[in-house]
């Protein structure tokens, strides 16, 4: 990878910086590189934060790490996807085989419904929008609000990818990589 374009900030920072990440990250926490190359517009950190969807919703948790990860995967992402291998895909109930496929693609061994939602990622990515038979499938699993919601996890995580692509910004030591999957 080549070196970041906008190095991460370093403490000790602005009094809006420092408030934005105490209210959101948890007590002891350091930031992630992601948040203090963010932080270089407090306002975008700000509002990144308030949209940011990985509070209890609609979904469940494995449900949107699925999503998450197969959308940072096809925006090539390696820094987000690992994050969220890192924090959340223990928790989410991920095996290193759903993980896997998430990167390529491959739905083999997902439960259907499941496999549905990586179509619908894949479908989103490719041309904006979810071809009828891939959402009615989808209908068949999910609410309403949780179909909104898987538009607006896949709308928010281009947003990240493109942020950590277009910073080069550099892969946490702690975070899975894309090689350990393939």
């Amino acid at each position: 990878m080549s070196a970041p374009r906008i190095a991460p900030l370093e403490a000790p920072y602005e009094e809006t910086v420092t408030a934005a990440f105490g209210a959101f990250l948890p007590p002891g926490m350091e930031p992630l590189k992601l948040f203090r190359t963010q932080a270089h517009n407090p306002r975008v950190l700000q509002r990144m934060f308030a949209a940011n969807l990985l509070d209890k919703g609609t979904i469940d948790l494995r449900m949107r790490e699925l999503i998450i990860l197969r959308t940072c995967a096809r925006c090539g992402s390696e820094y987000e996807w690992g994050v969220h291998v890192a924090l959340f895909a223990q928790r989410a109930g991920l095996s290193k085989t759903d993980i896997a496929a998430t990167l390529a693609g491959a739905p083999d061994g997902l439960p259907p419904q499941e496999a549905l939602l990586l179509q619908a990622v894949d479908a989103l990515h490719d041309n904006s929008g979810i071809p009828d038979e891939v959402w009615t499938g989808l209908t068949q699993h999910y609410t309403q609000a949780q179909l909104i919601e898987l538009v607006a996890l896949v709308g928010n995580y281009h947003a990240v990818s493109f942020i950590t692509n277009a910073a080069r910004i550099e892969l946490e030591s702690f975070a899975a990589r894309f090689a350990d999957y393939r």
